[in-house]
Parts: structure tokens; C-alpha cells; sequence
């Protein structure tokens, strides 16, 4: 199992110019690594529509690769999602689904069918062709790079210990400049970073 640390380290060291769009139980720890007009917390929008909000993000910019991380309870309630991603065939559209099989935002609720989930197999069965599985760091950070490189639509189940992250406030008590503003301003600022300041 990864640490949040072990997960999201590696990621911000290869993730390019890539758009990163967090949900829930990693959106503050995120912060932590980058906190550019590139990056979107999704964490109090509607639970259940950060996967789709990305794939809508990575069909109007197919030139920009776009990494959805995703909570396993987020996921879990809309898994028509991963069909529509399979559909679409984006080649530039990568999704994490974070395993730790709690609702940790709200606090740690278990997930329905907790230890028996398999997402990669919901995954690979909604015809999602380029599926990986890691539950330890290493493997993790030595195929990373090879797993953002591949043409997508990929998706990557991570099983992650789960944590004690609360709801964001969207105040200048976060740490992080993108958790600071309301989602709706942010969502501008990355508009106009996307679109080259429309």
C-alpha cells in the first residue's frame, strides 16, 4: 500500500505540463507538490463527477495530457463513467482511482463492498485497454513514467492508505493558492491558462 506521499511525489515530478484535476482525500495533500492554474480541486463540487469533469477537460484540449485523480468512493458512484471514458478512446486522458476503500472526506466511512472492489476489472471490462494496478512504491515510481507516456485512455488503481483529510474551506487558511479561491474563479484562471487568456 502507498502513502499519499509515495503517490503523489512521483507524479508531480513527470507530470509535464499535464492538466491535474484532484478529488477529495488527495486535493489538499496535492498542494503540497503543485499548485500552478493547471491543477483543479474538484473536492466540493458534486461527489461522483470528478472522472467525467476531467474526461470533458482532456476532449476539449486533446493536444494536453489530463490526470484525473479520483477518489474509490467518487468512482464507485458513477462507474458509467468508465465505459464513457472507453468510448471517447481520449489517448490523452489518464485516471488514478485512489484505493483506500473509505469515504475519507467525510470521514471515513467504509466504501460499500470494501475489500472486494476491483476497479481494475470494472475497468478493463468497460473496455478500458490500458489498465495498472499498484499497491506498493516502487513498482509504482519506476513504471510511472511509462504508464503517463502510453496512450490513453489509461487508468491506474492505486491502492493508497487511507488518511484523515476534511472538507477544504476555500480560504486563505489553506496552504495551497488553488485551495485558497472559490472553484468557480479558479475555473477561469484555468480557462484562460488553457486557452491562452480567453
Amino acid at each position: 500500500m502507498l502513502s499519499k506521499d509515495e503517490l503523489l511525489g512521483p507524479l508531480a515530478m513527470h507530470r509535464g505540463d499535464a492538466v491535474v484535476v484532484t478529488c477529495m482525500g488527495v486535493t489538499r495533500p496535492w498542494g503540497k507538490y503543485a499548485t500552478g492554474t493547471l491543477d483543479f480541486a474538484s473536492a466540493d463540487s458534486a461527489m461522483g463527477h470528478t472522472a467525467d469533469l476531467a474526461l470533458g477537460i482532456a476532449l476539449a484540449c486533446p493536444w494536453r495530457k489530463v490526470i484525473c485523480l479520483n477518489g474509490d468512493g467518487s468512482m464507485l458512484m458513477s462507474l458509467g463513467t468508465l465505459v464513457t471514458v472507453a468510448q471517447t478512446g481520449a489517448a490523452n486522458y489518464v485516471l488514478f482511482i485512489i484505493q483506500n476503500d473509505t469515504y475519507e472526506i467525510t470521514g471515513n466511512q467504509p466504501l460499500p463492498g470494501a475489500g472486494n472492489l476491483d476497479f481494475a476489472g470494472m475497468a478493463r471490462g468497460a473496455g478500458v485497454k490500458r489498465v495498472y494496478s499498484f499497491d506498493d512504491a516502487n513498482s509504482y515510481a519506476v513504471q510511472l513514467p511509462l504508464v503517463l507516456a502510453a496512450d490513453g485512455p489509461v487508468v491506474v488503481v492505486a491502492k493508497v492508505a487511507p488518511g484523515c483529510e476534511g472538507p477544504i474551506s476555500r480560504s486563505e487558511r489553506e496552504p495551497s493558492e488553488y485551495l485558497k479561491v472559490s472553484l468557480a474563479e479558479w475555473g477561469r484562471r484555468m480557462r484562460r491558462a488553457l486557452c491562452g487568456g480567453l
